[in-house]
């Protein structure tokens, strides 16, 4: 089976070697555990390979993503060419179109279009609240449903950020974790009485032997690692 590199030091161990291609995968957890960094890092590292990839943003303008992006250390010039970024201005120009299509609709055109001209390999969108409160679909579940069955259509290997409380026990919203084919959690874990650890687990992935324990989540010079967790006494 084809795998791909998430570029995370001994976490592509613990998914059995790599994401199975063409799975949707949810990266969900709360806010701060660097869930967009960790997808467009995932994006970026395969981009520097030569990999194909879009990255959606639905919060943020493309000059932002890359700004804050070229913070960590992942400089835009290193994949010109390889990793695409496609906001939400993007998306609504064209404006009169939004009266006939939902914005969902207009997005699997770009991503289409994108497939077409781009022939990305990756897909990340950022993130799916923001999409239901753009496209406010008359039917969540039933439009998820579609969603997902399109991006499998697309035979790209997909990573959709879902935000969680951290006293939630869902992942998702409307179901999406039964529809994913990987769930990888990050959160924020209080190690003593001032400091916060980042940690990462991979939940599910389907046709995989993969770990489900918690690892800590660490980075520096411009790259993630796991590691077995680091605790310390409070």
């Amino acid at each position: 089976m084809k795998r791909i590199k998430t570029g995370v030091e001994e976490f592509d161990k613990i998914v059995d070697g790599g994401i199975p291609a063409g799975s949707v995968v949810l990266i969900t957890g709360t806010p701060g555990s660097m869930k967009s960094s960790f997808a467009y890092y995932v994006l970026y590292e395969n981009a520097l390979k030569g990999k194909k990839g879009v990255y959606v943003a639905l919060q943020q303008n493309e000059k932002n993503i890359r700004q804050q992006m070229e913070t960590f250390g992942w400089k835009t010039e290193n994949v010109k060419g390889n990793l695409y970024i496609l906001d939400r201005y993007k998306i609504q120009e064209g404006g009169e179109r939004m009266y006939k299509k939902t914005f969902m609709d207009i997005l699997l055109e770009h991503l289409l279009l994108l497939k077409q001209d781009f022939n990305y390999e990756l897909v990340a969108v950022d993130c799916l609240s923001a999409m239901e409160t753009i496209s406010e679909p008359r039917k969540p579940r039933i439009e998820m449903f579609r969603f997902f069955d399109w991006l499998r259509k697309l035979e790209t290997t997909s990573f959709l950020m879902s935000e969680m409380s951290a006293d939630s026990k869902s992942y998702s919203r409307y179901g999406e974790e039964s529809l994913a084919d990987g769930i990888i959690h990050l959160k924020m874990e209080a190690i003593s009485d001032v400091k916060i650890q980042r940690r990462i687990r991979c939940v599910k992935m389907r046709t995989s032997k993969h770990n489900t324990d918690w690892h800590t989540l660490l980075f520096s010079d411009g790259k993630f690692r796991a590691t077995e967790v680091i605790s310390e006494a409070r």
